[in-house]
């Protein structure tokens, strides 16, 4: 890839909360989401996937590679939930807005804030994506282009959205003065990161081979303060009752539970498969209590 960034299509990470490498979970390629509790197999999944590709082209599902979660696929159910809950969160502050979702991935989460923006605009530099989004998504303005160079004027959008998406950034404090220098004044902007402290737990580097640096609450705040921004509210995603009742009953961690039969390659367990299709975007919570705890953090910015 070309410019100052590894990877730079949104609604992105698919690592556990215990630092292991979920891109090893099992990735159906244009999958469709069923709710057959049966491994019915990756061949028939494939050709069902194909023909429903062939007739539709903008309902194709992106093949996943661990670099950005999407729906309809049944075994990331959990994690395109607990991305689509930062999404959720924003709704009601994009309301009216001209809204940029810098590194927009599949789409799925700018199509959201499109219910409620007067305007959204994505920038993503993956071509496979922006083609994708463009497809899938009619309403959404889609340009392809290097995030640390955003195709845009300057003072031109009220908000920025920035979901999974720095901790694939090289040059993260120049992003940052990116969405400054397109935001107009007093514009918000809305980032959400893995947090590394429960991500990567002890260690400085991420696993993650997507990843370039990934932060802790007190590195996302000087990120955003030393390039322009006042934090307003430093959030962080947590398992709610229903998730914390699951983590109990896959012996401590939900997460690991997945992660582990992804790893022993062996077909997932009807009660797993089930348990992983019931997941709700409101399972999950965002809120600023126990923040070290977090999931994901998400920080939102005005501008000075």
């Amino acid at each position: 890839m070309v410019g100052d960034f590894a990877h730079t299509g949104g609604d992105r990470d698919t690592r556990n909360a215990s630092g292991v490498d979920a891109t090893r979970l099992p990735r159906m390629t244009n999958a469709p989401m069923t709710n057959t509790t049966e491994d019915v197999g990756p061949a028939a999944r494939t050709s069902a996937a194909q023909a429903s590709a062939a007739a539709d082209p903008a309902a194709q599902t992106m093949v996943l590679t661990g670099e950005r979660t999407a729906p309809g696929i049944a075994e990331e159910n959990y994690w395109f939930r607990r991305h689509e809950i930062a999404y959720t969160h924003v709704l009601d502050a994009c309301a009216g807005a001209t809204v940029l979702e810098a590194g927009s991935g599949e789409g799925y989460g700018a199509d959201m804030l499109a219910d409620v923006a007067a305007e959204v605009i994505c920038v993503d530099y993956d071509a496979t994506a922006v083609d994708h989004a463009r497809a899938r998504y009619p309403r959404l303005v889609v340009h392809r282009g290097n995030l640390v160079d955003l195709p845009l004027p300057d003072d031109s959008v009220d908000t920025v959205v920035n979901f999974q998406v720095i901790e694939h950034l090289w040059d993260q404090p120049l992003f940052v003065r990116e969405c400054a220098r397109v935001l107009r004044p007093g514009g918000t902007l809305f980032m959400s990161t893995p947090n590394r402290i429960t991500f990567s737990p002890g260690r400085d580097t991420p696993l993650n081979p997507f990843h370039t640096r990934e932060l802790d609450p007190a590195e996302l705040r000087d990120l955003l303060t030393d390039n322009g921004f006042e934090i307003t509210s430093m959030l962080g995603v947590h398992h709610g009752p229903a998730l914390r009742a699951l983590d109990k009953r896959w012996n401590g961690s939900f997460i690991d539970a997945q992660i582990d039969r992804a790893l022993a390659g062996e077909p997932w367990p009807v009660a797993l498969t089930a348990d992983v299709g019931s997941i709700r975007t409101s399972d999950f919570e965002i809120h600023p209590d126990d923040i070290e705890a977090s999931l994901d953090l998400l920080a939102v910015a005005v501008l000075r």
